[in-house]
């Protein structure tokens, strides 16, 4: 699978202790980890693995890795290029001004994470609306209205009690966790996904450069699209689920 790192030892903090669950370690205004996580779910649903198959979605934020926003030049120059890869996402050039534009994912990225006391689907849900919610209509999600009206939008989220949990910080820390586990290259990049044995694959089935400059300057290339490789990966997932249950 392109762009592995080696498989983690047991207990590895990258990996999910559930075997049926695949850790996806992203962030929300990335514009190939939008792909990333519509293509699992699709998929999974596709394969009849709801209930079967989980996503543990983990922060990785990249604003914290680059020491800035992730500007606006470059994100938008991704648009265009990954919306004809995965049309399905959901997305929209974005329309509002710069000042509207979402300086931080932090509070979103922690959002998502306090939504997993609730339930697994709480914080799926959550997770995806918010992607769409940046993508597709252009919302400033660093916004704590904005990330709680989202949340009610999607109809599987407690959101009274999201806001306590926001107000209450009681997320950061495994957030700033999930960062410390991703540094020194034990995470690639936004997306990685982790199987519960160590299998791994970093922005998978696509294969992309940036042309004409990096990012903010040029344009990225999509050299090559796998979307099989979602199939192999949750199938994987699904085996060792099984493999779990019948040990049991």
């Amino acid at each position: 699978m392109t762009g592995s790192v080696p498989p983690p030892p047991p207990g590895d903090p990258r990996l999910s202790a559930d075997p049926g669950t695949v850790t996806m370690f992203a962030d929300l205004n990335c514009s190939f980890a939008h792909v990333a996580v519509h293509r699992p779910h699709t998929t999974r649903t596709r394969l009849q693995l709801d209930g079967v198959v989980t996503f543990d979605i983990r922060a990785f934020p990249l604003e914290l890795f680059n020491r800035e926003v992730n500007s606006r030049p470059g994100v938008d120059s991704e648009t265009s290029v990954l919306g004809a890869v995965e049309p399905g996402a959901g997305w929209q050039l974005r329309q509002g001004p710069d000042w509207t534009y979402p300086v931080t994912t932090l509070p979103a990225l922690e959002a998502v994470h306090a939504a997993k006391a609730q339930c697994w689907a709480a914080s799926e849900q959550l997770d995806r609306a918010l992607r769409r919610a940046f993508w597709r209509y252009g919302r400033c999600i660093s916004m704590r209205h904005v990330v709680l009206d989202v949340a009610a939008e999607t109809g599987v989220v407690d959101v009274p009690a999201l806001a306590l949990a926001l107000d209450a910080g009681t997320a950061r820390a495994a957030v700033m966790g999930q960062y410390d586990a991703a540094r020194d290259g034990r995470v690639l990049c936004s997306p990685h996904l982790f199987l519960h044995d160590g299998t791994n694959s970093a922005n998978p089935g696509i294969e992309a450069r940036w042309c004409n400059g990096g990012f903010g300057v040029g344009h990225p290339v999509v050299d090559s699209d796998r979307p099989a490789i979602y199939e192999e990966l949750l199938t994987r997932a699904a085996t060792l689920a099984g493999l779990a249950s019948h040990d049991e």
